[in-house]
């Protein structure tokens, strides 16, 4: 096997998935390998054999930077999160107005997401619902992830004033999940539009809006 750094090809999407961004090393090349494989076809499914014939590098070089397939798993998780979270939030950040408009551009966001061809849906829900509940190294990046989230629609409602803030993020919290997981499974990205319309329907009920 090739065990230079020629740059793989991939095909995810636009900037929000680490197996998009340009190989620096062989450690991101394998990574990025595993990250598509394991994200599209599933964990558990996704061989070291399939990840080594995709990074074009050799068994030694992947155990040189990651003692076990777990690990690896572990780390991909944590690129995967670290990139995402850039991209959503960056987006968001563009959005003018009051706290309000940034929640429900969450939804605009998340169907251009869902939109994109290399969309395979949150890879901390697939992990969830792939390993067993004992997996603790793959439930604490998955609420890790869910907490940068959670912290940011508890800012947003705090600004809106609304009575309850934690079950008011919990609830827009929920439709977040539900959108990506339609959306996945449907591949129909209007499932984030749905989302949308309730989201602002309960919003408005909070905030004691007139319908």
């Amino acid at each position: 096997m090739d065990d230079g750094l020629n740059e793989v090809c991939l095909d995810d999407g636009g900037g929000w998935s680490f197996a998009s961004m340009p190989a620096r090393n062989a450690r991101d090349r394998i990574m990025s390998a595993a990250s598509h494989l394991f994200c599209n076809h599933g964990f558990a499914a996704t061989g070291i054999d399939a990840i080594l014939d995709r990074a074009g590098t050799a068994k030694a070089t992947l155990y040189h930077h990651f003692r076990s397939k777990e690990e690896l798993i572990s780390a991909v998780l944590q690129a995967e999160g670290d990139t995402w979270r850039d991209w959503f939030f960056g987006r968001l950040s563009q959005v003018e107005g009051p706290a309000r408009n940034r929640v429900l551009a969450v939804f605009d966001v998340l169907e251009d997401w869902f939109a994109d061809p290399g969309f395979y849906g949150c890879p901390f829900i697939n992990a969830v619902a792939e390993f067993d509940t004992g997996n603790d190294a793959v439930r604490q990046a998955a609420q890790r992830h869910k907490d940068h989230m959670l912290t940011w629609l508890k800012a947003q409602m705090m600004e809106m004033k609304v009575s309850d803030v934690v079950e008011t993020t919990r609830s827009i919290a929920i439709l977040i999940d539900g959108a990506i997981v339609a959306a996945q499974h449907s591949g129909d990205p209007s499932f984030a539009r749905t989302a949308r319309r309730l989201a602002e329907c309960h919003l408005d009920t909070v905030l004691g809006r007139a319908g």
